[in-house]
């Protein structure tokens, strides 16, 4: 769990601002250790009270069993690195470049999504400008919160602290907010005629969709020294929203579409800050070479997006 304390003249003078060694996994007190297994437990329990057991697509049961999905694959992404464990300064900073890439390629997918929402004539304010309030709601709300965080020093996360812990609250932060946008778009889905055909696509394409994303957040706290369990288990509470807001966006879902292109706005505002100001700028600090950080970066763009364009051809 979070804990602050405020930063003091004399917790200044630690070393390297406490970053961990990435080479280390990181202890952790007993009671981190009873938390995640508390919520590990809580997570399975939800699965298994929330299986749909024939209830109606049209049901909200169901659209909370849809959303509950794409929020446990969002945890298939931290797998991986229960098989690459030992990540140096150098490979830390390649992987800040690919979670960079990864975070730039979903923004721009937020925004092409964004801008694609239809216009009705009723809603009055353009769909740009609900856009583009939200990117700089976004992008303020990641500097205020940016702020809030450097004012104190102690700040631990499961086992992270000072640097890496401000660093890992602020992506848990825009992917969470990334997550209200996509569960309201997983409840609209749903709603109108052809909606269960049309939900079902969505899930599945949001599913897939956020494996990657997993692997985005995976890749910027694991090398840290974060355990690969409790990687799994933030990155499923990093999507916890998306059940959340798909619920009441699928039975309230004329009222939730206004709102849409400023939440993508929001998210992608708060996300692209976060890769350029931070995930980037220490990608090229770790490595010390341009062409390592941007190839990192440019890879990862590129194979994200390809990912997204593939399926959203499948919609």
């Amino acid at each position: 769990t979070p804990t602050l304390r405020k930063h003091t003249a004399t917790d200044a003078s630690d070393d390297d601002d406490g970053e961990s060694d990435s080479d280390e996994q990181l202890e952790l007190d007993e009671s981190t250790k009873r938390y995640g297994y508390a919520a590990a437990a809580a997570m399975v329990l939800i699965t298994f009270y929330s299986v749909p057991h024939g209830a109606s697509g049209k049901s909200a049961h169901y659209v909370w069993w849809c959303g509950w999905m794409t929020a446990v694959a969002t945890g298939l992404g931290a797998l991986p690195f229960y098989w690459l464990r030992d990540i140096n300064k150098y490979w830390l900073g390649i992987c800040n470049g690919l979670a960079g890439g990864m975070m730039l390629a979903a923004t721009g997918c937020l925004f092409y999504e964004a801008w694609h929402i239809p216009q009705y004539a009723d809603y009055g304010v353009s769909v740009t400008y609900r856009l583009l309030v939200g990117v700089v709601l976004g992008v303020l709300f990641i500097k205020f919160t940016k702020v809030f965080l450097e004012d104190y020093e102690d700040v631990k996360v499961c086992g992270l602290q000072g640097l890496d812990a401000r660093k890992a609250l602020l992506i848990m932060a825009v992917m969470t907010l990334h997550s209200i946008s996509e569960g309201i778009g997983v409840g609209v889905s749903f709603g109108g005629e052809g909606g269960i055909r049309r939900g079902h696509i969505v899930t599945m394409t949001m599913a897939i969709h956020n494996i990657p994303e997993g692997v985005a957040i995976s890749l910027a706290l694991v090398p840290r020294g974060l355990s690969v369990f409790f990687a799994v288990l933030w990155c499923i509470l990093s999507s916890i929203p998306q059940p959340v807001f798909a619920v009441p966006s699928f039975l309230f879902v004329e009222q939730f579409l206004p709102i849409l292109p400023a939440g993508l706005g929001f998210a992608g505002g708060a996300m692209a800050y976060v890769a350029l100001q931070e995930l980037l700028p220490e990608s090229l600090e770790d490595t010390k070479s341009l062409p390592t950080t941007v190839s990192a970066t440019s890879l990862a763009f590129m194979v994200f997006l390809t990912i997204q364009v593939v399926l959203s051809g499948s919609m």
